[in-house]
C-alpha cells in the first residue's frame, strides 16, 4: 500500500456497536475529520456515495498507461475505487507510478500494486487502504490477484480484489474463480462488504465462473450499459469481458451512476465513441476508447452506503499548500465532504480577493478539473463551501505556487505539437520528426522535457534548452536526417521510432505532466514522406496531411506555409 502524503489526519472511525448505541440514546455521534466545523452544524446520520470501476484501459504498446487516454478517461468519470489491470506507467518506478496516480485521481488517493508481475493488477482509493496483498493465480505467470481492505465511510469495511483471467479458455477461468472464491472465504470477514472487478475475458455470462462467483457476489442483471445500451465492454463491443461483482449486503445500496446531466440506472460502460455529452467526462476525448492498443472499456458502478454518524463539513485536500503549477495547466481540485449535498469552489491569486470557479457542483464528486490562471504567483489558495451554508467552509492550509514555464517574458509558455513525419520517405528512419512550437508569450525551459511514443520515451531534452516565443524545434529520427532544418536535434536515444499504421506522440514537461499529445491512424501516415500538420497551421484542434495545406510534402522548422517561424 502506498499512502498520500496529507497535512489532515485520518478520521477516528466508531464501531458499528458504539455508533448505534448512541443514536439508540438520543445522542450525536462526530468523527474528527480536521474540517472547519461550527457550532450550528448538527450532527445527522448519513449516506457516502461510491463509485467503484473496473479498469482494463491501457492503451500502451507495453499494456501501459503512458500515452494518457486511459488517464483521460479516469479524470472525466472520477471514480472513488478502481480495480485496474495492466498497472503500469513509466518506468514503474515508485517515483513514476505516484505520478500516475497524482495526475489521474489526485495526490490524496492511495493504491496498491501487486509485485513481480508483467501486467500487474491494482487498487487504487480515495479512502485509506488499511490492508493489502496478492493471491496467487496458478493458471498464469504474470499476473495474481491483488486485494485491499479499504475504509470507506461507514462501520464496514470494503475489501476490493482486482481480478485478470485467463484467455486460454471458460473452463481454466472457472479454475481461477473456484481459487479466488476460497481466497476470499478464508480472509473476508462475511459481515464486510466485498467488490470483485476486472477483466474477467469472459465470452459469454452463462460462463460457469459466474455461478462459482455467486456464492460471495452477486451476478444478476441488471448490467452497466452504455449511452447505446451496449452491455459488453471488450474492444469490438461484442463480449462481456469486464465487471464489477459486488455481495450482495452492498449490492442493496446500488445506486443511479449520474454524470452531468445523464443517468445510468445499472451503472456504466465507457465508451468515449458513443459518450454524449462529451464535455460531462471532460478531458476525455471521442477517440480515446478507440485508440490504438485500447484493451476494454472500463465499468462503473455507484452505490449510496450508510455513513458513520458525522458533523456537517467539508476539506480541501489538493491543493493544500506548497504546490507548485504551471500557469495554464489543467489540475484537479479535490476535496473531502460529509452532509453535504453541493458545494462551492473559489480561489485567490493574492490572499484576499476571490473569485468563483462554480457556484454550485456536487460535492460527492470530490473533485474539479481546473484550468489555472496564467497569472504567476505565490500566494494562491483554493476554498471549498457548502452551496447551501457558508459556514461550512474550508481553504488550503497554505499557499500555493503558480509559475510560468519559461525562464522571463510576458505571458505564459504554451507548446504544441505542431507537425510529425511518421513515414519517412524512402527507408532512411532517421528522417522521422517531430516539430513543435512555442505559441504562448514566454519562453519555456525545456530541460528534462520528454517526447514518446506509444510504447516508450524517445527524446528526452538536455538541460538548458529552451524554447523562445513564437519559436519551433524539431526533433529527428537522427542527426542524418536533419540536413539544414533550423533549430533541429535528433532523438537523443537514437529514434523515434513512429509507426506508419498509426501511433501516439506525446510531450510530457519534466514533471511528468503531459502538454500535448496527438493519436493518428494511417490515412495520416500512409503517404511516404508526407507529414501530417495542425490544421489551420499553429492553431487548429484537427490534423490533416501536408499536401492539403501546401504544395510542399513537409516543412519541418517552418510554417506549413514555407515562411520562417
Amino acid at each position: 500500500m502506498t499512502p498520500p502524503s496529507s497535512s489532515h489526519p485520518r478520521p477516528f472511525r466508531l464501531t458499528a456497536a458504539l455508533t448505534l448505541a448512541l443514536v439508540a440514546c438520543g445522542a450525536p455521534t462526530q468523527e474528527e475529520t480536521g474540517t472547519e466545523v461550527t457550532a450550528t452544524q448538527q450532527a445527522e446520520l448519513a449516506t457516502a456515495r461510491v463509485r467503484l470501476m473496473a479498469a482494463n484501459i491501457s492503451s500502451g504498446n507495453n499494456q501501459s498507461y503512458d500515452p494518457g487516454h486511459g488517464t483521460r478517461i479516469f479524470q472525466g468519470t472520477q471514480p472513488d475505487i478502481v480495480m485496474i489491470q495492466e498497472f503500469n506507467y513509466g518506468s514503474n518506478s515508485a517515483a513514476d507510478i505516484r505520478s500516475f496516480v497524482n495526475t489521474a485521481f489526485g495526490s490524496n488517493f492511495y493504491y496498491y500494486r501487486e509485485t513481480g508481475a508483467q501486467i500487474p493488477n491494482g487498487v487504487i482509493s480515495r479512502y485509506p487502504i488499511l490492508e493489502s496483498g496478492e493471491w496467487t493465480d496458478t493458471q498464469v505467470s504474470n499476473r495474481d490477484f491483488a486485494w485491499a481492505r479499504i475504509d470507506i465511510p461507514g462501520p464496514k469495511d470494503l475489501w476490493v480484489v482486482s481480478v485478470h483471467l485467463l484467455t486460454s479458455g471458460s473452463g481454466v477461468r472457472n479454475t481461477e474463480a473456484t481459487n479466488l472464491v476460497n481466497y476470499i472465504k478464508s480472509k473476508v470477514p462475511s459481515g464486510d462488504y466485498l467488490a470483485i472487478g476486472g477483466d474477467f475475458n469472459s465470452d459469454s455470462r452463462s460462463e460457469a465462473l459466474f455461478s462459482t462467483f455467486s456464492s460471495v457476489v452477486s451476478t444478476a442483471s441488471p448490467y452497466p450499459a452504455d449511452k447505446n445500451g451496449n452491455v459488453n465492454t471488450n474492444a469490438s463491443r461484442g463480449k462481456p469481458y469486464d465487471h464489477v461483482l459486488v455481495s450482495s449486503n452492498l449490492r442493496a445500496y446500488q445506486t443511479s451512476t449520474v454524470i452531468g446531466s445523464s443517468s445510468f440506472a445499472a451503472g456504466l460502460v465507457v465508451d468515449t465513441r458513443v459518450y454524449s455529452p462529451l464535455s460531462d467526462i471532460s478531458p476525455a476525448q471521442s477517440g480515446d476508447s478507440g485508440s490504438t492498443n485500447m484493451q476494454h472499456m472500463a465499468i462503473i458502478k455507484d452505490f449510496l452506503v450508510p455513513s458513520d454518524s458525522v458533523s456537517t463539513g467539508v476539506t480541501v485536500t489538493s491543493p493544500n499548500g506548497g504546490e507548485s503549477w504551471t500557469t495554464g495547466s489543467t489540475q484537479a481540485i479535490t476535496w473531502t465532504s460529509s452532509g453535504v449535498t453541493n458545494v462551492k469552489l473559489e480561489y485567490t491569486l493574492n490572499g484576499s480577493t476571490w473569485t468563483t470557479l462554480t457556484s454550485s457542483t456536487s460535492a460527492s464528486t470530490g473533485r474539479y478539473t481546473w484550468t489555472v490562471p496564467t497569472t504567476a504567483t505565490t500566494t494562491a489558495r483554493v476554498r471549498v463551501t457548502d452551496a447551501s451554508n457558508s459556514a461550512t467552509t474550508d481553504t488550503s492550509d497554505a499557499a500555493f505556487t503558480l509559475t510560468t514555464s519559461s525562464g522571463g517574458g510576458t505571458g505564459s509558455a504554451k507548446l504544441v505539437i505542431n507537425e510529425v513525419l511518421a513515414n519517412e520517405a524512402g527507408s532512411d528512419v532517421n528522417g522521422e520528426f517531430i516539430e513543435l512550437v512555442n505559441t504562448g508569450g514566454a519562453s519555456a525551459d525545456l530541460s528534462g522535457w520528454t517526447l514518446s511514443d506509444a510504447s516508450s520515451v524517445r527524446h528526452t531534452f538536455p538541460s538548458g534548452t529552451s524554447l523562445a516565443a513564437g519559436k519551433a524545434i524539431v526533433v529527428f529520427g537522427g542527426a542524418s536526417g536533419i540536413g539544414g532544418t533550423p533549430n533541429a536535434v535528433a532523438a537523443s536515444t537514437g529514434q523515434l521510432n513512429l509507426s506508419n499504421s498509426g501511433d501516439t506522440v506525446t510531450l510530457k514537461s519534466s514533471a511528468g505532466s503531459t502538454v500535448d499529445t496527438v493519436t493518428y491512424g494511417s490515412s495520416l501516415s500512409g503517404s511516404d514522406g508526407v507529414s501530417f500538420n495542425r490544421s489551420p497551421d499553429l492553431t487548429g484542434t484537427t490534423y490533416v496531411l501536408h499536401t492539403s495545406l501546401a504544395s510542399t510534402s513537409s516543412s519541418a522548422g517552418k510554417k506549413a506555409n514555407g515562411s520562417a517561424f
